[in-house]
């Protein structure tokens, strides 16, 4: 028995109830909650939602007392009502979870009422093919979806909002739901003419004589579920527009949209063209704070978070080169701190770009023909890893892969560049005749790594690359030029292997070197004669001078040896004054005492 109603309740089993907590036993309204509503279903109980649209009790309450009462305010009366019928065990106030509006942060109900759906299972087989054929990035973004979609029950696509795009329903006098395409399409025509509010602004009346249909005719003010408003914007502007391309080449967004946006354009696609909207998916992370905290406008979190607070403090380069850097498809740290230690390696690759132009400054390409074998392997060996990295930029990009891009640009800077090619070439870039074969072969291949630099760092260095590209001479902007392209005949699998053998002798020397260093017998690598235990092939197939470029040495003796060692003495040459290295020749020159054959020759040829 009802305690004050005049009705009989039954009593029903669910997994939905705990023994562990409270009695045992829950009071179920079928018209209002899931589980109840579904329980209630399958029992045979009717779905009573006696609360109207302002959340105020009807008349199918059945106590006059309660009718047109705020259902929050009417607590009171219940517990009035059983107390006053001795009902009334015990009354205690006590915090529980209940259901809140995210958006008001007000408490709410569930209400039973009308909708309009999407019958998925009409849609599901084809949408999952359609996933199948679209690339997903990452890859785990395709079980994903696909695991939603599978499980995804009916669509629930009308809403009981003051705003929104207007549900087009219309009802006959009997309250019939009339859904009449050529009405939608004359709707369609009105709302095009004066705007979606007509169909909110105009009465009945009004609306049936706009649109010419029969009088009686009645609308409601039911609105669309926003995932249809913006899942039909590959129809709306892809299909629309001419220039555009549809299906789209991609779609980016969160990662929780595999059940939002990328699924509502999905479904909405398949059931409009049986296929998705787009070729591509990728999927991001949140930005996140160093303690886990995700970050976004509707926080409390208090530290600026608007871009143009760190494009004022650091430079809108220094703000692309961090989203560059990190793997965008897990959740991103981000702090202050973090723009600091990237100041570092902005600071790196831009120095990087001004070292070769400072090197290219009296360089003109084409002017002179530079041959292959004006190409020592120091060149031949960056022109080699300049082509690995073009490919794998290429193909970073192509992956949306950028921190890939980062990582293999900022490599390429810090350590072949600046730490060995620069290096080791400074020599004859500063003391060779400026038009010196070699010196002009090294020119060429630096301005093949600065063009290459400048384009491959465009997409993220924006500002950098075009003022760079500026000094070259072109008038045109490194944003209208084409990538470059992997020259496979620069490709060289012999340069590579002595490359690798190089640096580790050069490790060898160095630790020699180091050595004699502590122990007083030298101060720099440039004061050492230095005899160095090698394979055999590289006395014969590498010229000695070239090797002590390389090692960056005055004086390199070669024996041939199967394990590799050094032993470092102090040379007993005297120093030039002008490249610093101890040559046999100082003080052999007349009129140079102070510099070696080969300083001497650039003086004399400038003089």
């Amino acid at each position: 028995q009802h305690p004050f109603l005049p009705r009989t309740a039954i009593v029903l089993t669910a997994d939905f109830v705990t023994m562990d907590t409270g009695t045992g036993a829950v009071h179920i309204a079928p018209g209002h909650g899931d589980d109840d509503y579904s329980l209630g279903k399958s029992n045979g109980l009717p779905i009573l939602s006696p609360v109207d649209d302002h959340g105020r009790y009807t008349e199918e309450v059945g106590l006059p007392e309660l009718v047109g009462k705020y259902v929050f305010d009417a607590n009171a009366d219940i517990v009035r009502l059983l107390r006053e019928r001795g009902m009334l065990i015990a009354e205690q106030a006590y915090p529980h979870s209940y259901p809140y509006c995210w958006r008001s942060k007000t408490p709410i109900i569930f209400r039973a009422v009308e909708q309009f759906f999407i019958r998925i299972d009409d849609l599901r087989a084809q949408a999952l093919k359609a996933i199948a054929d679209v690339t997903w990035l990452p890859a785990w973004g395709e079980n994903r979806i696909a695991g939603t979609v599978e499980s995804r029950p009916d669509w629930v696509i009308s809403r009981q909002r003051s705003w929104g795009v207007p549900l087009p329903v219309f009802y006959s006098a009997e309250g019939k739901s009339l859904l009449e395409p050529e009405w939608i399409r004359r709707l369609a025509d009105l709302v095009a003419e004066r705007g979606s509010n007509v169909w909110f602004e105009l009465d009945d009346a009004a609306l049936a004589t706009a649109l010419d249909l029969p009088a009686g005719t009645r609308h409601r003010n039911d609105t669309i579920d926003v995932w249809i408003d913006s899942g039909v914007s590959h129809r709306a502007v892809c299909a629309t527009h001419p220039e555009l391309r549809d299906p789209a080449d991609m779609y980016l967004e969160a990662t929780d949209q595999h059940r939002g946006w990328f699924q509502s354009s999905l479904m909405t696609s398949v059931a409009l063209h049986d296929r998705a909207p787009y070729k591509t998916c990728v999927t991001h992370g949140f930005v996140v704070d160093v303690d886990g905290k995700k970050i976004s406008k509707s926080s409390t979190y208090s530290k600026p978070m608007d871009a143009g607070h760190f494009v004022g403090r650091h430079g809108a380069d220094l703000v692309r080169l961090w989203v560059s850097s990190v793997n965008y498809t897990d959740d991103v740290p981000f702090s202050e701190e973090m723009f600091t230690r990237l100041g570092d390696t902005y600071r790196r690759i831009r120095n990087t770009l001004r070292i070769l132009l400072g090197n290219l400054h009296d360089f003109e390409p084409g002017k002179e023909e530079i041959r292959p074998e004006d190409l020592t392997l120091v060149d031949r060996w960056i022109l080699d890893r300049l082509q690995q990295v073009i490919e794998e930029c290429r193909a970073a990009y192509a992956a949306y892969e950028f921190h890939k891009v980062y990582h293999t640009l900022n490599q390429f800077c810090a350590v072949d560049l600046s730490s060995l090619y620069v290096d080791i070439t400074k020599d004859r870039m500063y003391c060779d005749t400026p038009g010196s074969r070699r010196r002009r072969a090294t020119q060429m291949a630096m301005h093949q790594i600065f063009d290459a630099l400048c384009r491959l760092l465009a997409p993220i260095l924006a500002f950098t690359a075009e003022e760079a590209w500026g000094y070259l001479g072109d008038n045109s902007s490194v944003h209208l030029q084409c990538f470059p392209e992997r020259q496979g005949n620069l490709r060289d699998t012999v340069v590579r292997e002595n490359m690798e053998e190089l640096l580790k002798l050069r490790g060898v020397i160095g630790q020699a070197i180091e050595k004699a260093r502590q122990e007083k017998l030298i101060g720099n690598a440039l004061e050492a004669t230095v005899a160095l235990r090698c394979d055999q092939r590289f006395a014969t197939d590498i010229p000695r001078e070239e090797l002590e470029e390389f090692f960056i040495l005055s004086d390199l003796k070669l024996e041939a040896a199967e394990e590799p060692g050094a032993t470092v003495s102090l040379t007993p040459h005297k120093k030039c004054g002008r490249c610093w290295r101890h040559r046999e020749t100082v003080g052999a020159i007349a009129g140079h005492p102070d510099l070696c054959d080969r300083c001497a020759e650039v003086m004399e040829s400038r003089s």
